[in-house]
């Protein structure tokens, strides 16, 4: 098992596009308009699985396993494919919610097919599908490895009880990453991105998905249950640290060459890209501030009408066997949604795989977790109002 290349691009996450087309739809899927709502009865096509060994997947690009000397192979993808002879169409097509939302919206509202049977994306975003009734339920029966290993913390979000519809793919933090170095003390509270001598040098995730949770808890809100004031208390704040120039700007995965380079000394991180920037600099640290963060996932979903859905649901069984999960997590460093893939980690013969165990940031630890927190998404009443509330700040 290989540990990724501290040279290869560094992960990814979305980040939430202005206002615009995409935000409109978002709007309209999170309204729940009767016109887009599917009804459960007809989310359902003719299953052709058992007579075509097939299935096509959207994902991200960077996100998932692949070989050092040809960077086309999937070592994982590969396994599934000769295991069970079911041949994968695998696209990494989606770089952005709001974007991936707009292209496969219209066949979603129109009752057809979107070509696809496999998707991945954010848990915020997945919302809005299962609220609009978009995606099909999964059948645990044909799902043992699931049911078995799936993250107990993530089993249950507010917007998918039991996780009936979706399932982790890759799960994350976003907290705060920063020199130790250059900033000369422990950083160990959000309000501690406040002090004065880092005037100028700390940046915001751009999103707006991304950036509330964290910043809420700093102001000790609960984020499984938190309010418009709530939101709007946090607007009023960042507001008054970009007029001050305390903030220096808003990013999105760029943050990562501002805190290489020491033009930022604290930011908003998102754990998996903290992974790598240690294997260049010791000193880059992330934390959880004693006030929590929040524990997010990007998850997969088979979408209403898909042709190979029991070919889907075999995949995403296979990616939860411990053993696979950990070769996946020690390529692309998330926290993996499968803890029992440590000990499969920890029994590695080579030394830094067996140390990815060990790694709070792929399996939190016990002290950690109870400062972990999935927040409770923006519903569709709110998500027009804030983002223009939100992006009127941020510039976008």
């Amino acid at each position: 098992m290989a540990v990724r290349s501290t040279s290869a691009p560094l992960a990814r996450r979305s980040l939430l596009r202005a206002l615009g087309g995409g935000a409109a739809l978002g709007a309209l899927a999170g309204c729940g308009v009767p016109a887009a709502y599917v009804a459960p009865g007809e989310r359902a096509g003719v299953d052709l699985s058992a007579s075509e060994k097939r299935l096509t997947w959207a994902n991200w690009p960077l996100y998932i396993d692949t070989d050092d000397e040809d960077t086309t192979r999937r070592p994982t993808l590969e396994g599934f494919e000769k295991r069970t002879g079911i041949a994968v169409d695998y696209v990494e097509e989606i770089n952005d919610n709001d974007e991936f939302f707009g292209k496969i919206s219209p066949a979603l509202m129109n009752h057809q097919s979107t070509g696809r049977d496999l998707v991945v994306i954010s848990d915020w975003m997945c919302a809005r599908f299962v609220r609009l009734g978009w995606v099909q339920e999964m059948d645990r029966t044909r799902q043992p490895n699931v049911a078995e290993y799936l993250d107990p913390q993530l089993r249950s979000p507010a917007f998918d009880p039991g996780r009936r519809f979706t399932v982790p793919w890759q799960s994350g933090i976003t907290g705060i990453a920063y020199n130790r170095r250059r900033v000369g003390r422990e950083i160990r509270h959000v309000s501690d991105l406040w002090a004065d001598d880092l005037k100028g040098r700390v940046t915001l995730l751009s999103g707006l998905d991304e950036a509330f949770a964290l910043l809420m808890q700093g102001n000790g809100v609960d984020i499984t249950r938190w309010t418009a004031a709530d939101f709007e208390l946090v607007c009023e704040q960042v507001a008054a640290r970009v007029r001050s120039g305390h903030i220096r700007r808003f990013t999105g995965n760029d943050y990562i060459k501002d805190l290489a380079s020491g033009d930022v000394l604290a930011c908003q991180a998102y754990s998996g890209d903290v992974i790598q920037l240690q294997a260049d600099d010791p000193d880059i640290r992330f934390v959880v501030p004693e006030e929590g963060a929040e524990l997010w996932a990007e998850s997969l979903m088979i979408p209403n009408l898909a042709r190979h859905k029991a070919n889907a649901e075999a995949l995403i069984d296979y990616y939860y066997q411990p053993e696979v999960a950990a070769e996946l997590a020690a390529w692309v460093n998330y926290v993996c949604p499968v803890p029992a893939a440590q000990d499969v980690l920890a029994s590695s013969n080579g030394e830094d795989t067996a140390a990815l165990a060990e790694d709070p940031l792929i399996f939190p630890d016990a002290e950690m977790r109870k400062r972990l927190v999935i927040a409770r998404d923006i519903t569709g009443e709110e998500r027009v109002g804030f983002a223009k509330r939100w992006n009127v700040i941020v510039g976008l």
